[in-house]
Protein backbone atom coordinates (compact mmCIF):
# COMPACT_ATOMS: atom_id res chain seq x y z
CA UNK A 1 0.00 0.00 0.00
CA UNK A 2 2.23 2.36 0.70
CA UNK A 3 4.35 1.51 -2.40
CA UNK A 4 1.46 2.36 -4.53
CA UNK A 5 0.37 5.46 -2.67
CA UNK A 6 3.59 7.53 -1.85
CA UNK A 7 4.27 10.47 -3.58
CA UNK A 8 8.49 10.51 -3.14
CA UNK A 9 10.84 9.58 -5.71
CA UNK A 10 11.09 5.97 -7.19
CA UNK A 11 14.38 5.73 -4.90
CA UNK A 12 12.83 6.02 -1.43
CA UNK A 13 14.40 3.15 0.79
CA UNK A 14 11.13 2.89 2.70
CA UNK A 15 9.32 2.05 -0.53
CA UNK A 16 11.57 -0.12 -1.41
CA UNK A 17 11.43 -1.99 1.30
CA UNK A 18 7.92 -2.52 1.41
CA UNK A 19 7.51 -3.59 -2.04
CA UNK A 20 10.36 -6.16 -1.23
CA UNK A 21 8.24 -7.24 1.86
CA UNK A 22 5.15 -7.47 -0.23
CA UNK A 23 7.23 -9.29 -3.10
CA UNK A 24 8.39 -12.24 -0.52
CA UNK A 25 5.00 -12.56 0.91
CA UNK A 26 3.38 -13.43 -2.43
CA UNK A 27 5.67 -15.81 -3.34
CA UNK A 28 5.51 -17.60 0.19
CA UNK A 29 1.57 -17.47 -0.44
CA UNK A 30 2.14 -18.88 -4.24
CA UNK A 31 4.94 -21.66 -3.39
CA UNK A 32 1.84 -22.72 -0.29
CA UNK A 33 -0.87 -22.81 -3.11
CA UNK A 34 1.42 -24.68 -5.29
CA UNK A 35 1.98 -27.26 -2.49
CA UNK A 36 -1.55 -27.47 -1.69
CA UNK A 37 -2.51 -28.16 -5.73
CA UNK A 38 -0.49 -30.70 -6.25
CA UNK A 39 -1.48 -32.97 -3.07
CA UNK A 40 -5.44 -31.93 -4.17
CA UNK A 41 -3.81 -33.51 -7.74
CA UNK A 42 -2.83 -36.74 -6.42
CA UNK A 43 -5.75 -37.11 -4.27
CA UNK A 44 -8.01 -36.21 -7.42
CA UNK A 45 -6.12 -38.62 -9.82
CA UNK A 46 -6.60 -41.92 -7.13
CA UNK A 47 -10.71 -41.03 -7.18
CA UNK A 48 -10.70 -40.79 -11.12
CA UNK A 49 -12.56 -43.99 -11.44
CA UNK A 50 -14.97 -43.14 -8.62
CA UNK A 51 -15.37 -39.15 -10.36
CA UNK A 52 -16.40 -40.75 -13.60
CA UNK A 53 -19.66 -42.74 -12.30
CA UNK A 54 -20.10 -40.05 -9.74
CA UNK A 55 -23.84 -37.47 -11.66
CA UNK A 56 -22.40 -34.64 -13.10
CA UNK A 57 -24.31 -31.26 -12.04
CA UNK A 58 -26.27 -29.38 -14.58
CA UNK A 59 -24.36 -26.06 -14.72
CA UNK A 60 -20.34 -27.03 -14.78
CA UNK A 61 -19.46 -23.33 -14.79
CA UNK A 62 -17.38 -22.31 -12.04
CA UNK A 63 -17.87 -19.45 -10.04
CA UNK A 64 -16.68 -16.10 -10.83
CA UNK A 65 -13.27 -15.68 -8.08
CA UNK A 66 -10.76 -13.54 -7.55
CA UNK A 67 -7.25 -13.37 -8.88
CA UNK A 68 -5.69 -13.20 -5.87
CA UNK A 69 -6.70 -13.41 -2.14
CA UNK A 70 -5.39 -9.62 -1.26
CA UNK A 71 -7.70 -8.37 -3.82
CA UNK A 72 -10.75 -9.88 -1.43
CA UNK A 73 -11.89 -7.27 0.64
CA UNK A 74 -13.19 -9.47 3.92
CA UNK A 75 -10.41 -11.43 5.33
CA UNK A 76 -12.88 -13.75 7.09
CA UNK A 77 -16.45 -14.28 6.13
CA UNK A 78 -19.31 -16.60 7.67
CA UNK A 79 -21.96 -18.41 5.67
CA UNK A 80 -24.67 -19.31 7.61
CA UNK A 81 -26.46 -22.24 6.66
CA UNK A 82 -30.21 -23.09 7.17
CA UNK A 83 -32.30 -24.90 4.70
CA UNK A 84 -30.25 -24.28 1.51
CA UNK A 85 -27.62 -27.16 2.12
CA UNK A 86 -26.22 -27.66 -1.00
CA UNK A 87 -23.01 -26.51 -3.39
CA UNK A 88 -24.68 -25.59 -6.37
CA UNK A 89 -26.99 -22.58 -6.94
CA UNK A 90 -26.02 -20.63 -3.89
CA UNK A 91 -25.46 -17.30 -4.56
CA UNK A 92 -24.85 -16.53 -1.00
CA UNK A 93 -22.24 -18.89 -0.22
CA UNK A 94 -20.95 -17.64 -4.10
CA UNK A 95 -20.53 -14.20 -2.30
CA UNK A 96 -18.86 -15.31 0.86
CA UNK A 97 -16.77 -17.45 -1.08
CA UNK A 98 -15.44 -14.67 -3.45
CA UNK A 99 -14.96 -11.61 -0.93
CA UNK A 100 -13.13 -13.27 2.08
CA UNK A 101 -9.90 -14.78 2.48
CA UNK A 102 -11.35 -17.36 5.06
CA UNK A 103 -15.08 -19.03 5.40
CA UNK A 104 -16.61 -19.98 8.23
CA UNK A 105 -19.66 -22.31 6.74
CA UNK A 106 -21.80 -22.48 9.80
CA UNK A 107 -24.87 -24.18 10.48
CA UNK A 108 -26.47 -23.87 13.97
CA UNK A 109 -28.75 -26.46 15.67
CA UNK A 110 -31.72 -24.47 16.57
CA UNK A 111 -33.19 -25.59 20.34
CA UNK A 112 -36.56 -24.59 18.96
CA UNK A 113 -36.50 -27.65 16.10
CA UNK A 114 -33.78 -29.87 17.60
CA UNK A 115 -36.82 -31.74 19.82
CA UNK A 116 -38.15 -35.31 19.02
CA UNK A 117 -41.75 -34.48 19.44
CA UNK A 118 -41.38 -31.99 16.83
CA UNK A 119 -39.05 -33.49 14.48
CA UNK A 120 -39.44 -37.18 13.87
CA UNK A 121 -36.45 -39.46 13.53
CA UNK A 122 -36.87 -40.20 10.04
CA UNK A 123 -36.76 -36.35 9.30
CA UNK A 124 -33.95 -35.78 11.73
CA UNK A 125 -32.57 -38.00 10.18
CA UNK A 126 -32.45 -37.08 6.96
CA UNK A 127 -31.85 -33.78 8.21
CA UNK A 128 -28.36 -35.14 9.96
CA UNK A 129 -27.54 -36.87 6.11
CA UNK A 130 -27.61 -33.81 4.85
CA UNK A 131 -25.23 -31.81 7.05
CA UNK A 132 -22.97 -34.88 6.63
CA UNK A 133 -23.27 -34.83 2.98
CA UNK A 134 -22.49 -31.23 3.02
CA UNK A 135 -19.96 -31.52 5.40
CA UNK A 136 -17.99 -34.03 3.25
CA UNK A 137 -18.50 -31.50 -0.43
CA UNK A 138 -17.12 -28.90 2.02
CA UNK A 139 -13.92 -30.57 2.85
CA UNK A 140 -13.22 -32.01 -0.93
CA UNK A 141 -13.29 -28.27 -1.42
CA UNK A 142 -10.44 -27.46 0.92
CA UNK A 143 -13.24 -26.34 3.90
CA UNK A 144 -15.58 -27.86 5.82
CA UNK A 145 -19.07 -27.59 8.19
CA UNK A 146 -19.12 -26.52 11.49
CA UNK A 147 -21.82 -26.84 13.83
CA UNK A 148 -23.27 -24.72 17.23
CA UNK A 149 -25.95 -25.47 19.28
CA UNK A 150 -28.48 -23.05 20.77
CA UNK A 151 -30.26 -20.12 19.96
CA UNK A 152 -29.06 -18.47 16.21
CA UNK A 153 -28.88 -14.74 17.32
CA UNK A 154 -26.58 -16.03 20.12
CA UNK A 155 -24.49 -18.50 18.43
CA UNK A 156 -24.22 -16.31 15.19
CA UNK A 157 -23.02 -13.26 16.71
CA UNK A 158 -20.71 -15.64 19.01
CA UNK A 159 -18.64 -17.15 15.93
CA UNK A 160 -18.39 -13.66 13.89
CA UNK A 161 -16.81 -12.40 17.25
CA UNK A 162 -14.44 -15.11 17.69
CA UNK A 163 -12.92 -15.13 14.66
CA UNK A 164 -13.20 -11.74 13.79
CA UNK A 165 -15.30 -12.04 10.42
CA UNK A 166 -16.81 -9.08 8.65
CA UNK A 167 -20.11 -10.42 6.46
CA UNK A 168 -22.33 -12.21 7.26
CA UNK A 169 -24.52 -14.07 4.07
CA UNK A 170 -27.69 -16.93 4.35
CA UNK A 171 -30.30 -17.78 2.28
CA UNK A 172 -33.71 -15.61 3.13
CA UNK A 173 -36.32 -17.71 4.38
CA UNK A 174 -40.50 -16.60 3.84
CA UNK A 175 -41.80 -18.24 7.37
CA UNK A 176 -43.01 -15.83 10.36
CA UNK A 177 -40.68 -17.89 13.01
CA UNK A 178 -37.34 -17.82 9.84
CA UNK A 179 -38.09 -13.71 9.40
CA UNK A 180 -38.20 -13.07 13.49
CA UNK A 181 -34.80 -15.06 13.86
CA UNK A 182 -33.04 -13.62 11.07
CA UNK A 183 -34.03 -9.92 12.11
CA UNK A 184 -32.91 -10.70 15.37
CA UNK A 185 -29.51 -12.49 13.98
CA UNK A 186 -29.59 -9.08 11.46
CA UNK A 187 -29.97 -6.74 14.22
CA UNK A 188 -27.08 -7.51 16.48
CA UNK A 189 -25.03 -7.98 13.60
CA UNK A 190 -25.30 -4.28 12.89
CA UNK A 191 -24.50 -3.71 15.97
CA UNK A 192 -20.73 -5.29 15.65
CA UNK A 193 -18.55 -2.44 14.12
CA UNK A 194 -17.17 -3.18 10.83
CA UNK A 195 -19.66 -6.56 10.38
CA UNK A 196 -21.52 -6.84 6.92
CA UNK A 197 -24.58 -9.10 6.68
CA UNK A 198 -25.33 -10.16 2.73
CA UNK A 199 -29.01 -12.20 2.10
CA UNK A 200 -29.92 -13.77 -1.24
CA UNK A 201 -33.28 -15.60 -2.54
CA UNK A 202 -32.48 -18.83 -3.59
CA UNK A 203 -34.68 -20.93 -1.93
CA UNK A 204 -38.13 -20.03 -4.71
CA UNK A 205 -38.13 -18.62 -7.64
CA UNK A 206 -38.81 -15.26 -7.33
CA UNK A 207 -38.37 -13.18 -3.98
CA UNK A 208 -41.30 -13.01 -2.26
CA UNK A 209 -41.09 -8.88 -2.60
CA UNK A 210 -40.94 -9.35 -5.94
CA UNK A 211 -44.06 -11.09 -6.47
CA UNK A 212 -46.02 -8.32 -3.97
CA UNK A 213 -44.84 -5.76 -6.15
CA UNK A 214 -45.51 -7.53 -9.14
CA UNK A 215 -49.14 -7.76 -8.09
CA UNK A 216 -49.80 -4.18 -6.57
CA UNK A 217 -52.07 -3.46 -9.66
CA UNK A 218 -54.26 -6.49 -9.80
CA UNK A 219 -53.56 -7.31 -6.02
CA UNK A 220 -52.36 -10.26 -4.21
CA UNK A 221 -53.65 -13.69 -6.34
CA UNK A 222 -55.69 -15.82 -4.28
CA UNK A 223 -56.11 -18.91 -6.74
CA UNK A 224 -53.78 -20.37 -8.56
CA UNK A 225 -54.95 -19.37 -11.85
CA UNK A 226 -54.37 -15.67 -10.81
CA UNK A 227 -50.78 -17.07 -9.60
CA UNK A 228 -50.25 -18.45 -12.88
CA UNK A 229 -50.82 -15.12 -15.13
CA UNK A 230 -48.57 -13.61 -12.54
CA UNK A 231 -45.81 -15.22 -12.59
CA UNK A 232 -46.10 -15.38 -16.68
CA UNK A 233 -45.92 -11.97 -16.54
CA UNK A 234 -42.38 -11.02 -14.45
CA UNK A 235 -39.44 -12.01 -15.84
CA UNK A 236 -37.93 -15.91 -16.08
CA UNK A 237 -36.48 -16.66 -12.84
CA UNK A 238 -32.78 -16.19 -12.45
CA UNK A 239 -30.39 -18.77 -13.68
CA UNK A 240 -28.93 -21.00 -11.16
CA UNK A 241 -25.16 -20.47 -9.64
CA UNK A 242 -22.66 -23.55 -10.24
CA UNK A 243 -20.74 -25.08 -7.26
CA UNK A 244 -17.28 -24.20 -6.86
CA UNK A 245 -14.23 -25.76 -7.90
CA UNK A 246 -12.27 -24.55 -4.05
CA UNK A 247 -13.49 -22.36 -1.32
CA UNK A 248 -11.34 -20.25 0.87
CA UNK A 249 -9.69 -22.44 3.89
CA UNK A 250 -10.63 -22.00 7.86
CA UNK A 251 -9.33 -19.23 9.54
CA UNK A 252 -6.18 -19.91 12.17
CA UNK A 253 -7.63 -21.20 14.99
CA UNK A 254 -10.68 -22.73 13.44
CA UNK A 255 -11.67 -25.82 15.68
CA UNK A 256 -10.09 -28.67 14.74
CA UNK A 257 -11.89 -32.05 13.70
CA UNK A 258 -14.43 -33.67 16.82
CA UNK A 259 -15.10 -30.45 17.64
CA UNK A 260 -17.73 -28.06 15.98
CA UNK A 261 -19.16 -31.62 14.65
CA UNK A 262 -22.35 -32.96 13.56
CA UNK A 263 -24.72 -34.42 16.43
CA UNK A 264 -25.61 -38.23 16.28
CA UNK A 265 -29.54 -38.71 16.63
CA UNK A 266 -28.22 -40.15 20.56
CA UNK A 267 -26.68 -36.99 21.53
CA UNK A 268 -29.97 -34.50 20.17
CA UNK A 269 -31.96 -37.46 22.46
CA UNK A 270 -33.72 -39.81 20.58
CA UNK A 271 -34.10 -43.72 20.98
CA UNK A 272 -35.83 -44.84 18.38
CA UNK A 273 -33.78 -45.98 15.25
CA UNK A 274 -34.50 -43.90 11.52
CA UNK A 275 -36.64 -46.73 9.52
CA UNK A 276 -36.97 -44.62 5.80
CA UNK A 277 -34.68 -45.73 3.23
CA UNK A 278 -34.40 -42.30 1.37
CA UNK A 279 -30.97 -41.05 1.90
CA UNK A 280 -30.11 -36.93 2.48
CA UNK A 281 -28.02 -34.64 0.78
CA UNK A 282 -27.14 -32.55 -1.99
CA UNK A 283 -25.57 -35.70 -3.39
CA UNK A 284 -28.57 -37.67 -3.00
CA UNK A 285 -30.52 -34.94 -4.66
CA UNK A 286 -28.51 -34.24 -7.91
CA UNK A 287 -28.62 -38.38 -8.42
CA UNK A 288 -32.31 -38.55 -8.12
CA UNK A 289 -32.87 -35.40 -10.32
CA UNK A 290 -30.95 -37.19 -13.13
CA UNK A 291 -32.58 -40.94 -12.26
CA UNK A 292 -36.01 -39.55 -12.09
CA UNK A 293 -35.97 -36.72 -14.51
CA UNK A 294 -33.24 -36.16 -16.70
CA UNK A 295 -32.97 -39.29 -17.78
CA UNK A 296 -36.67 -39.93 -18.75
CA UNK A 297 -37.59 -36.53 -21.09
CA UNK A 298 -40.44 -38.79 -22.58
CA UNK A 299 -42.11 -39.11 -18.95
CA UNK A 300 -41.49 -35.68 -17.55
CA UNK A 301 -42.67 -34.55 -21.12
CA UNK A 302 -46.55 -36.41 -20.55
CA UNK A 303 -46.19 -36.05 -16.72
CA UNK A 304 -49.67 -35.43 -14.93
CA UNK A 305 -49.77 -35.74 -11.42
CA UNK A 306 -53.54 -36.62 -10.95
CA UNK A 307 -52.74 -39.78 -13.18
CA UNK A 308 -49.92 -40.93 -11.12
CA UNK A 309 -51.34 -43.73 -8.51
CA UNK A 310 -50.98 -43.09 -4.65
CA UNK A 311 -50.13 -46.15 -3.39
CA UNK A 312 -48.13 -47.82 -6.06
CA UNK A 313 -44.95 -49.93 -4.03
CA UNK A 314 -42.64 -47.69 -5.96
CA UNK A 315 -42.75 -44.36 -5.68
CA UNK A 316 -44.65 -42.74 -9.03
CA UNK A 317 -43.40 -39.29 -8.78
CA UNK A 318 -39.66 -37.88 -7.82
CA UNK A 319 -39.35 -37.65 -4.89
CA UNK A 320 -38.04 -34.65 -5.16
CA UNK A 321 -39.65 -32.65 -2.71
CA UNK A 322 -37.45 -33.28 0.52
CA UNK A 323 -34.58 -32.61 -1.37
CA UNK A 324 -36.21 -29.32 -2.83
CA UNK A 325 -38.07 -28.65 1.03
CA UNK A 326 -34.19 -29.15 2.55
CA UNK A 327 -32.47 -27.02 0.21
CA UNK A 328 -30.35 -30.23 -1.09
CA UNK A 329 -31.47 -29.06 -4.65
CA UNK A 330 -32.57 -25.81 -6.06
CA UNK A 331 -36.24 -24.58 -7.11
CA UNK A 332 -34.08 -22.93 -10.33
CA UNK A 333 -31.75 -25.90 -11.03
CA UNK A 334 -35.07 -28.19 -11.19
CA UNK A 335 -36.96 -25.21 -13.47
CA UNK A 336 -34.50 -24.71 -15.80
CA UNK A 337 -33.72 -28.76 -15.82
CA UNK A 338 -37.68 -29.26 -16.68
CA UNK A 339 -37.27 -26.27 -19.13
CA UNK A 340 -34.64 -27.92 -21.19
CA UNK A 341 -36.63 -30.89 -21.28
CA UNK A 342 -40.20 -29.24 -22.24
CA UNK A 343 -38.50 -27.17 -25.01
CA UNK A 344 -37.10 -30.07 -26.48
CA UNK A 345 -39.98 -32.32 -26.67
CA UNK A 346 -42.77 -31.63 -29.60
CA UNK A 347 -45.78 -31.46 -26.65
CA UNK A 348 -46.24 -31.44 -23.14
CA UNK A 349 -48.30 -30.95 -20.10
CA UNK A 350 -48.78 -27.63 -18.67
CA UNK A 351 -49.63 -26.36 -15.31
CA UNK A 352 -51.36 -27.08 -13.19
CA UNK A 353 -50.70 -30.94 -13.73
CA UNK A 354 -46.73 -31.46 -15.08
CA UNK A 355 -43.83 -30.96 -13.02
CA UNK A 356 -43.47 -26.86 -13.76
CA UNK A 357 -47.16 -26.70 -12.26
CA UNK A 358 -45.66 -28.54 -9.24
CA UNK A 359 -43.30 -25.82 -8.70
CA UNK A 360 -45.72 -23.38 -9.35
CA UNK A 361 -47.98 -24.73 -6.76
CA UNK A 362 -44.83 -24.34 -4.69
CA UNK A 363 -44.28 -20.91 -4.87
CA UNK A 364 -47.71 -19.61 -5.03
CA UNK A 365 -48.15 -21.71 -1.12
CA UNK A 366 -45.14 -19.78 -0.33
CA UNK A 367 -46.49 -16.46 -1.17
CA UNK A 368 -49.63 -17.22 0.11
CA UNK A 369 -48.12 -18.24 3.78
CA UNK A 370 -45.85 -15.46 4.16
CA UNK A 371 -48.58 -12.33 2.87
CA UNK A 372 -51.30 -13.77 5.26
CA UNK A 373 -51.48 -13.58 9.20
CA UNK A 374 -51.63 -16.83 11.34
CA UNK A 375 -51.35 -18.75 8.06
CA UNK A 376 -51.06 -21.89 10.32
CA UNK A 377 -53.80 -21.69 12.14
CA UNK A 378 -57.80 -20.83 11.75
CA UNK A 379 -58.19 -18.48 14.28
CA UNK A 380 -56.72 -14.89 12.99
CA UNK A 381 -56.33 -15.98 9.81
CA UNK A 382 -58.25 -13.79 7.73
CA UNK A 383 -58.48 -16.23 4.68
CA UNK A 384 -59.42 -19.54 6.60
CA UNK A 385 -63.16 -20.30 6.95
CA UNK A 386 -63.93 -20.61 10.73
CA UNK A 387 -65.69 -24.12 11.12
CA UNK A 388 -66.56 -25.78 14.65
CA UNK A 389 -64.04 -28.55 14.11
CA UNK A 390 -64.59 -31.87 16.67
CA UNK A 391 -62.27 -31.79 19.34
CA UNK A 392 -61.41 -35.87 19.98
CA UNK A 393 -57.64 -36.53 21.09
CA UNK A 394 -59.06 -40.50 20.61
CA UNK A 395 -59.84 -40.10 17.08
CA UNK A 396 -56.31 -38.10 15.95
CA UNK A 397 -54.40 -41.02 17.81
CA UNK A 398 -56.17 -43.84 16.11
CA UNK A 399 -55.76 -41.70 12.61
CA UNK A 400 -52.45 -40.75 13.75
CA UNK A 401 -51.18 -44.31 14.26
CA UNK A 402 -53.41 -45.74 11.51
CA UNK A 403 -55.84 -47.54 13.67
CA UNK A 404 -58.85 -46.20 12.18
CA UNK A 405 -60.46 -49.55 10.88
CA UNK A 406 -59.77 -48.53 7.29
CA UNK A 407 -57.41 -50.63 5.36
CA UNK A 408 -56.14 -48.11 3.24
CA UNK A 409 -56.41 -45.02 5.39
CA UNK A 410 -54.02 -47.24 7.82
CA UNK A 411 -51.74 -47.83 5.48
CA UNK A 412 -50.83 -44.81 4.42
CA UNK A 413 -50.32 -43.81 7.84
CA UNK A 414 -48.03 -46.78 8.56
CA UNK A 415 -46.26 -45.40 5.37
CA UNK A 416 -45.67 -42.04 6.42
CA UNK A 417 -43.94 -43.00 9.88
CA UNK A 418 -42.15 -45.63 8.17
CA UNK A 419 -40.88 -44.20 5.07
CA UNK A 420 -41.56 -40.25 6.16
CA UNK A 421 -42.90 -39.45 2.66
CA UNK A 422 -46.50 -40.30 1.33
CA UNK A 423 -48.17 -39.73 -2.24
CA UNK A 424 -49.54 -36.59 -2.47
CA UNK A 425 -53.14 -38.15 -3.35
CA UNK A 426 -52.53 -40.22 -0.64
CA UNK A 427 -52.41 -36.87 1.53
CA UNK A 428 -55.77 -35.69 0.39
CA UNK A 429 -57.32 -39.29 1.08
CA UNK A 430 -56.00 -39.07 4.76
CA UNK A 431 -56.27 -35.56 4.92
CA UNK A 432 -59.82 -35.04 3.78
CA UNK A 433 -60.55 -38.24 5.98
CA UNK A 434 -59.69 -36.51 9.04
CA UNK A 435 -61.24 -32.94 8.22
CA UNK A 436 -64.32 -32.94 6.14
CA UNK A 437 -64.67 -36.66 5.24
CA UNK A 438 -65.62 -38.82 8.25
CA UNK A 439 -63.64 -38.04 11.61
CA UNK A 440 -64.66 -34.10 11.56
CA UNK A 441 -61.02 -33.18 13.41
CA UNK A 442 -59.35 -29.85 12.98
CA UNK A 443 -56.92 -29.60 10.25
CA UNK A 444 -54.64 -27.96 12.49
CA UNK A 445 -54.02 -31.13 14.01
CA UNK A 446 -53.26 -33.32 11.08
CA UNK A 447 -50.93 -30.48 9.92
CA UNK A 448 -48.94 -31.20 13.11
CA UNK A 449 -48.67 -35.09 12.53
CA UNK A 450 -47.33 -34.29 9.11
CA UNK A 451 -44.65 -31.60 10.41
CA UNK A 452 -44.01 -34.84 12.59
CA UNK A 453 -43.27 -37.15 10.31
CA UNK A 454 -42.66 -36.17 6.80
CA UNK A 455 -39.12 -35.61 5.66
CA UNK A 456 -40.54 -32.99 2.96
CA UNK A 457 -42.34 -30.89 5.74
CA UNK A 458 -42.38 -27.57 5.06
CA UNK A 459 -44.24 -24.97 6.98
CA UNK A 460 -46.00 -23.18 4.21
CA UNK A 461 -47.03 -26.16 2.15
CA UNK A 462 -48.04 -28.87 4.35
CA UNK A 463 -50.59 -25.54 5.93
CA UNK A 464 -51.59 -25.05 2.52
CA UNK A 465 -52.54 -28.36 1.64
CA UNK A 466 -54.47 -28.69 5.11
CA UNK A 467 -56.28 -25.62 4.47
CA UNK A 468 -56.81 -26.74 0.99
CA UNK A 469 -58.11 -30.40 1.79
CA UNK A 470 -60.09 -29.31 4.64
CA UNK A 471 -62.20 -27.13 2.40
CA UNK A 472 -61.23 -24.21 4.30
CA UNK A 473 -59.34 -22.00 2.09
CA UNK A 474 -58.65 -22.23 -1.86
CA UNK A 475 -61.20 -24.91 -2.39
CA UNK A 476 -64.49 -25.19 -1.30
CA UNK A 477 -66.38 -28.25 -2.91
CA UNK A 478 -66.71 -30.05 0.66
CA UNK A 479 -69.16 -32.42 -1.24
CA UNK A 480 -66.01 -34.06 -2.80
CA UNK A 481 -64.36 -36.37 -1.32
CA UNK A 482 -61.74 -39.02 -1.22
CA UNK A 483 -63.87 -42.23 -0.50
CA UNK A 484 -61.58 -44.24 2.23
CA UNK A 485 -62.70 -47.31 0.58
CA UNK A 486 -63.42 -46.68 -2.94
CA UNK A 487 -60.25 -44.46 -3.77
CA UNK A 488 -57.70 -46.97 -3.06
CA UNK A 489 -59.54 -50.21 -4.65
CA UNK A 490 -59.83 -47.88 -7.84
CA UNK A 491 -55.53 -48.34 -8.13
CA UNK A 492 -55.09 -51.54 -6.15
CA UNK A 493 -58.09 -53.47 -6.62
CA UNK A 494 -55.56 -56.82 -5.31
CA UNK A 495 -54.60 -54.50 -1.93
CA UNK A 496 -50.81 -55.03 -2.47
CA UNK A 497 -50.10 -51.43 -1.28
CA UNK A 498 -52.41 -52.91 2.00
Amino acid sequence: GKAALCTRPLSCTRCAAAESYVLQLFFAVMAARLARNLSRKRKLKSEEDEEDIKPKLLFPVEWPGRNSDSSRPHVVAVHWFRRGLRLHDNPALAEAASSAQHLVPLFVVDSKFAQPDVMGVNRYSFLLQCLADLDSSLRARGSQLFVVHGKPQEQVVSVLKRFNATLLTFERDTGPYSRCRDQAVTERVQGLRGVSVSTHCSHTLHDIPAYVSASKEQGLPQTYQAFLKLFHSMPKPRQPVSSPGVLPPPPRGAPRDGEWGIPTLVEMGYTEMPTTSYLGGETAAIDRLHREVLSRPSWVASFAKPATPPNSLDPSTTVLSPYLTMGCLSAATLYYALDGIYAASRSHTTPPVSLHGQLLWREFFYLCSATTPNFDRMAGNPCCRNIPWGRDPSMVLAWKCGRTGYPFIDAIMTQLRQEGWIHHLARHAVACFLTRGDLWQSWEEGARVFELYLLDGDWALNNANWQWLSCSRFFYQYFRCYSPVAFGKSTDPDGAYI
